[in-house]
Protein backbone atom coordinates (compact mmCIF):
# COMPACT_ATOMS: atom_id res chain seq x y z
CA UNK A 1 0.00 0.00 0.00
CA UNK A 2 1.30 3.48 -0.88
CA UNK A 3 1.00 6.09 1.20
CA UNK A 4 0.48 10.19 0.10
CA UNK A 5 2.63 12.74 0.60
CA UNK A 6 0.77 14.21 2.94
CA UNK A 7 0.80 11.54 4.97
CA UNK A 8 4.68 11.15 4.58
CA UNK A 9 4.22 14.37 5.54
CA UNK A 10 2.88 14.30 8.65
CA UNK A 11 3.96 11.53 9.96
CA UNK A 12 7.52 13.15 9.41
CA UNK A 13 6.27 16.01 11.88
CA UNK A 14 5.18 13.48 14.39
CA UNK A 15 8.96 11.87 14.28
CA UNK A 16 10.11 15.62 15.93
CA UNK A 17 8.62 14.00 19.45
CA UNK A 18 10.40 11.50 20.86
CA UNK A 19 8.04 10.07 22.93
CA UNK A 20 5.51 9.68 19.73
CA UNK A 21 8.69 7.76 18.06
CA UNK A 22 8.80 5.33 21.14
CA UNK A 23 4.99 4.60 21.15
CA UNK A 24 5.18 4.43 17.50
CA UNK A 25 7.48 1.39 17.33
CA UNK A 26 6.15 -0.17 20.25
CA UNK A 27 2.78 -0.46 18.88
CA UNK A 28 4.36 -1.33 15.66
CA UNK A 29 6.15 -4.10 17.26
CA UNK A 30 2.55 -5.46 18.75
CA UNK A 31 0.76 -4.75 15.88
CA UNK A 32 3.06 -7.61 13.94
CA UNK A 33 5.65 -5.19 12.08
CA UNK A 34 8.55 -6.09 11.41
CA UNK A 35 11.09 -4.02 14.04
CA UNK A 36 13.51 -3.32 11.15
CA UNK A 37 10.77 -2.09 8.71
CA UNK A 38 9.57 0.57 12.05
CA UNK A 39 12.93 1.58 12.61
CA UNK A 40 13.61 2.02 8.89
CA UNK A 41 10.49 4.98 9.01
CA UNK A 42 11.74 5.97 11.87
CA UNK A 43 14.99 7.03 10.74
CA UNK A 44 14.61 7.73 7.23
CA UNK A 45 12.38 10.55 8.30
CA UNK A 46 14.79 11.88 10.57
CA UNK A 47 17.15 11.83 8.47
CA UNK A 48 19.82 8.72 8.18
CA UNK A 49 23.11 11.36 7.78
CA UNK A 50 21.98 13.04 11.37
CA UNK A 51 21.21 9.87 13.26
CA UNK A 52 24.52 8.27 12.16
CA UNK A 53 26.25 10.87 13.99
CA UNK A 54 23.36 10.70 16.81
CA UNK A 55 24.45 7.07 17.08
CA UNK A 56 27.91 7.24 16.10
CA UNK A 57 27.69 4.17 13.42
CA UNK A 58 28.20 5.04 9.80
CA UNK A 59 25.09 6.13 7.48
CA UNK A 60 26.04 2.74 6.03
CA UNK A 61 25.86 0.42 8.56
CA UNK A 62 22.72 1.87 9.72
CA UNK A 63 21.13 1.44 6.52
CA UNK A 64 21.83 -2.28 6.14
CA UNK A 65 20.59 -2.54 9.65
CA UNK A 66 17.40 -1.44 8.57
CA UNK A 67 17.50 -3.50 5.24
CA UNK A 68 14.80 -6.57 5.67
CA UNK A 69 17.76 -8.47 3.46
CA UNK A 70 20.50 -7.84 6.63
CA UNK A 71 20.03 -9.80 10.10
CA UNK A 72 21.44 -7.20 12.02
CA UNK A 73 22.78 -8.13 16.02
CA UNK A 74 20.87 -7.50 18.72
CA UNK A 75 24.00 -5.15 19.75
CA UNK A 76 23.06 -3.00 16.64
CA UNK A 77 19.04 -3.09 16.81
CA UNK A 78 19.95 -1.90 20.89
CA UNK A 79 22.24 1.21 19.78
CA UNK A 80 19.67 2.41 17.08
CA UNK A 81 16.58 1.94 19.68
CA UNK A 82 18.70 3.47 22.56
CA UNK A 83 18.15 7.50 21.42
CA UNK A 84 14.59 6.64 21.85
CA UNK A 85 14.99 4.85 25.44
CA UNK A 86 13.82 1.32 24.33
CA UNK A 87 16.29 -1.85 24.17
CA UNK A 88 15.70 -5.45 23.00
CA UNK A 89 14.25 -7.65 26.03
CA UNK A 90 12.44 -11.10 26.48
CA UNK A 91 9.02 -10.99 28.10
CA UNK A 92 7.09 -14.23 29.09
CA UNK A 93 3.84 -14.71 27.16
CA UNK A 94 0.53 -13.55 28.75
CA UNK A 95 -2.31 -16.23 28.57
CA UNK A 96 -5.40 -14.95 28.26
CA UNK A 97 -7.34 -16.67 30.49
CA UNK A 98 -10.37 -18.39 29.12
CA UNK A 99 -14.04 -17.13 29.90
Amino acid sequence: MRRSRAWEEGLAEDFKDPEFITGFLMAAVEDGISLQFALGKVIRCLGVNEFSKKVKIPSSNILRAIDPKHNPTQETLNRLLKPFGLMLTVAPIVKKKAA
